[in-house]
C-alpha cells in the first residue's frame, strides 16, 4: 500500500515528536522538548488516518480515562509541571493505545535480532506478560 505525501509529512512529524519525547525525558524532563514533542505528534496524527477517525478514535466512550489522561499531562507539560504531566500522559496512553501493544510485540518478533531476544524463554513470557497478550495452553 502505497502512502500519500500527507501521510508521509504525517510520519516524519510523529516520528519527530517521539523523538523530541524521548529527548526532553533523557535531558531530565526538559519542558520546551516536551511540549515540542506533544505538538508534532499531535499534529502529525491527523495527517495520517485524517481528522475525522482521529477525532473519532479520541472521543470513543470506552477511550475517554486515557484522552482525558494524555491531553491533560499535555497541558501540565505546558504549565510547567513537566515530570507529572508526563506521567499523566503515559497513563493517559497507555490507555489510548494499550490494546496496540500485542501487535507491536508481535511486529517485534519478526524483525532479525530483536526476534531472537524476544524469543528467549524467560524474556517471552515477561513480554508476553508486559504486552497483556494471553497463553496458550499447548
Amino acid at each position: 500500500m502505497w502512502l500519500s505525501d500527507r501521510q508521509k509529512i504525517g510520519i516524519a512529524l510523529v516520528a519527530f515528536g517521539i523523538f523530541f519525547q524521548f529527548l526532553g525525558i533523557i535531558l531530565l524532563f526538559d519542558g520546551p522538548l516536551l511540549a515540542l514533542g506533544n505538538i508534532l505528534f499531535l499534529s502529525g496524527l491527523p495527517l495520517i488516518i485524517g481528522p475525522t477517525k482521529t477525532f473519532y478514535f479520541f472521543s470513543r466512550r470506552e477511550k475517554w480515562r486515557g484522552t482525558v489522561c494524555f491531553f491533560g499531562g499535555i497541558i501540565l507539560v505546558f504549565a510547567k509541571w513537566p515530570i507529572t504531566g508526563i506521567c499523566v500522559e503515559f497513563v493517559g496512553f497507555v490507555g489510548l493505545f494499550g490494546s496496540f501493544f500485542p501487535v507491536i510485540l508481535q511486529a517485534l518478533r519478526q524483525t532479525p535480532f530483536i526476534g531472537s531476544f524476544l524469543s528467549l524463554p524467560y524474556i517471552r513470557q515477561a513480554a508476553d506478560r508486559v504486552a497483556g497478550v494471553r497463553q496458550s495452553a499447548v
